[in-house]
């Protein structure tokens, strides 16, 4: 991979490297969206550009790369370049936008560090960048094929079809194509972009897994982001619009189906779905899958909420479960447990609406009370600390590293 004389200077410079990046990621964005203003206003979120996690994100894969060629000279992340490839391809960036990003990243990398950049250095950091950016461009171009779609050309008129309010903060979308052409094919537990115009004519773009897959159309699901006044995060520009100005008949512009925590095609292992919040939403797109292919496999569905109030899809997780040979469904709420429980066995039918399959706990998931079969595969999705402890607690039980799959909303910080 890297050349011998650039693997001992990368090796000597990572550590400065590395201590600057958070500097010189910050400075990178300052440079890039100072010569290219678009960027900022059409593609990169504003939300996540403002509380800095993108600039972590970046970081991170940057710093994770060049150790891994470091310490295994003969493969590459093979797993972080598809993550990064799938949410490249949903968002349209093109092979062009690889050099813009390199000038204005190695004008902060010479800023911040001075005269340590040497001519070797850069020759060095040269060769780690753009063994990144091809091997992330050769994916993304596979995937735009599949997906039937040029580089970058992956916007599609879709109608707003009907809207469902699931919670207070949750609302379902059911798209259907403008054209009324069929829906691209997708795999349960992926996602789309969708780009929507703002009031300040920005075109700001979400991803948004799909909730489900109704006949000749797409669903989605958005929770309206809140601002945080403790952290200073803004209120979600994508998902407030959504929610106050879309009810029906409006066209979004929709990418294909992307995403690589999704479940296989084939597969006849036990399966552990464990979410929390608004993380329920790839984890019900699965459920209502197995459930429409009369899935005999044992299937665990965990998930954790403040209330009972606000869990979405709380009676699908009921329905779904118990249309399922071998399915059952653990819930666990901060408040309003007691109320739920009782509600439950008031209106419970039996096996036949799943109310026999669902069990009710109080306070946060501890996947220690469950008996979860070897040869599990899971699969994780809500906020970063809720999948670390969970996956602390699978890894406990002697599920393995590599049958732990999470999808994460928002850059991919790691667990």
């Amino acid at each position: 991979m890297l050349s011998p004389k650039s693997a001992e200077t990368v090796r000597a410079t990572l550590p400065a490297v590395s201590g600057a990046i958070d500097e010189i990621t910050t400075l990178f964005y300052e440079k890039l969206f100072a010569a290219h203003p678009e960027l900022l206003r059409d593609l990169f979120n504003r939300g996540n550009q403002a509380n800095g996690s993108q600039r972590q994100a970046l970081a991170g894969s940057i710093a994770t790369f060049a150790g891994h060629l470091l310490d295994h000279p003969d493969s590459r992340p093979d797993a972080m370049l598809a993550r990064i490839a799938h949410k490249h391809a949903s968002l349209g960036v093109r092979e062009d936008q690889y050099p813009v990003v390199r000038e204005h990243l190695f004008a902060a990398i010479a800023e911040v560090l001075g005269e340590a950049v040497t001519d070797d250095v850069v020759r060095a950091w040269d060769e780690v960048y753009w063994l990144m950016a091809h091997a992330l461009i050769a994916v993304e171009k596979r995937l735009a094929r599949e997906a039937g779609v040029r580089d970058g050309a992956v916007w599609r008129p879709y109608r707003v079809a009907g809207r469902v309010q699931e919670t207070d903060e949750v609302a379902t979308f059911l798209l259907r194509p403008a054209d009324g052409a069929p829906v691209p094919p997708s795999r349960p537990g992926q996602y789309v972009s969708v780009q929507v115009q703002l009031p300040d004519g920005a075109r700001q773009i979400r991803q948004y897994s799909l909730s489900g897959q109704p006949d000749g159309g797409l669903q989605i699901s958005v929770k309206r982001v809140a601002a945080d006044g403790p952290s200073g995060a803004p209120a979600g520009e994508v998902s407030g619009y959504l929610h106050t100005q879309v009810h029906g008949g409006e066209t979004l512009y929709v990418s294909p189906p992307f995403g690589d925590v999704a479940l296989p095609d084939d597969g006849d292992g036990p399966l552990l779905l464990a979410s929390a919040g608004i993380g329920c939403t790839p984890m019900v797109g699965m459920l209502a899958h197995l459930a429409a292919t009369g899935s005999p496999r044992r299937i665990i569905t965990a998930h954790a909420d403040r209330s009972p109030a606000t869990h979405p899809f709380r009676t699908d997780l009921r329905r779904l479960t118990g249309k399922l040979a071998d399915a059952t469904a653990e819930v666990w709420y901060e408040e309003g447990a007691g109320e739920e429980e009782s509600a439950g066995r008031e209106t419970g039918g039996g096996a036949v609406d799943g109310m026999d399959a669902v069990t009710v706990r109080s306070g946060l998931m501890d996947l220690t009370r469950l008996a979860i079969p070897a040869g599990t595969t899971a699969y994780l999705c809500g906020p970063v600390p809720f999948m670390k402890a969970v996956r602390a607690q699978l890894l406990d039980s002697g599920i393995p590293s590599a049958a732990i799959h999470y999808e994460v909303f928002g850059p991919d910080l790691g667990l």
